[in-house]
């Protein structure tokens, strides 16, 4: 294997996709740093308001040489940002920062990481994809009028890949499916583990808007809320022609939800950040709808009700990784 730029990158595009959707509104970031050839720090931005990929990075990376830094106490960006701005000491001059999206240059629920970078001044920053956010952007030219060596493009395609979702709610409503089975491809009952259990709770805790079937409401009698992680339940479009439910089903009896029953696709377009859970009758119908498919594979084999069916979609995979017994693949359609 070549330890090379496109590696390093590799580790931070990786290490990003471990909190996709996590950091809504905000995208998934990753960023490493090697110094002297040693890699210090493999970090992600992990939830929006906190550190991004670059403080969490820089963080990291002086514990790694310093382990006993009072840095190690400081866990807000504006903390970690003062500390490093009074007490670098040059430690990053000779440092290569990967990061898979061009450094913030604004200021908002967090400092700039562009002009935190511009007082360090590591030899290199290289950077996948330039932010397409205009609010955000302009990191790179900060940089580089710092004379900061900067390198732009590198695993472009698969950065690129990494923003989908945050480009799609930047434009419009983001709506993606999720959908989990056994390794059979067994859809009923519980699947999977509670890791990925607590995954999707995660997930419904910062979603404006879940839709599901209403058959599945009717069958199933979920309560879909976000109690594995103590979050908040979100809003709930039943997908139905049918009207009529049973209102002791759990979901009814959330407090401060708002449930809509309905078959007009066009009300989820009124929510920002949409979720869909169920299975490939309710993907048929909806195929034409949705940004991006997250795949729930666990490794069992059981009986029960089969996924296979006559559905005919192909899907590119993004991205695909395991949490607990479980694997996950993003995927978008070709």
């Amino acid at each position: 294997m070549k330890i090379d730029d496109n590696f390093y990158m590799k580790l931070a595009i990786d290490e990003a996709w471990k909190y996709q959707l996590l950091t809504y509104p905000n995208p998934a970031v990753g960023c490493v740093i090697v110094k002297d050839g040693k890699l210090l720090a493999i970090e992600a931005h992990k939830e929006a308001g906190m550190p991004h990929a670059e403080i969490n990075a820089l963080k990291a990376a002086y514990l790694k040489v310093n382990p006993n830094s009072v840095v190690k106490t400081k866990s807000s960006s504006s903390d970690i940002h003062e500390f490093f701005l009074k007490n670098h000491n040059d430690f990053f001059n000779d440092c290569d920062i990967y990061v898979t999206l061009e450094p913030c240059n604004h200021i908002g629920k967090t400092p700039s990481c562009a002009n935190l970078l511009k007082e360090l001044k590591p030899k290199r920053v290289i950077i996948s994809v330039k932010d397409p956010n205009k609010t955000a952007a302009g990191g790179l030219e900060t940089l580089k009028n710092a004379n900061i060596d900067v390198s732009v493009g590198i695993l472009e395609e698969e950065g690129l890949n990494l923003l989908l979702p945050f480009i799609s709610w930047q434009n419009k409503s983001c709506i993606f499916f999720k959908m989990a089975q056994t390794l059979n491809g067994s859809i009923d009952g519980k699947i999977s583990g509670n890791r990925a259990l607590a995954y999707v709770h995660t997930l419904r805790d910062k979603i404006d808007l879940l839709v599901i079937g209403g058959n599945s409401v009717r069958v199933d009698k979920p309560t879909l809320d976000a109690r594995y992680i103590a979050g908040r339940a979100p809003d709930v479009f039943i997908y139905s022609k049918n009207k009529i439910f049973d209102n002791n089903i759990p979901l009814f009896r959330i407090p401060n939800r708002n449930v809509i029953i309905s078959d007009d696709l066009f009300k989820l377009l009124d929510y920002k950040f949409v979720m869909i859970e169920g299975v490939y009758t309710l993907l048929d119908k909806l195929k034409e709808r949705i940004d991006f498919l997250i795949l729930i594979v666990n490794s069992k084999i059981k009986n029960g009700q089969n996924a296979l069916n006559d559905i005919d979609i192909n899907f590119e995979i993004l991205h695909e990784n395991y949490i607990g017994e479980d694997k996950i693949m993003f995927l978008k359609r070709k």
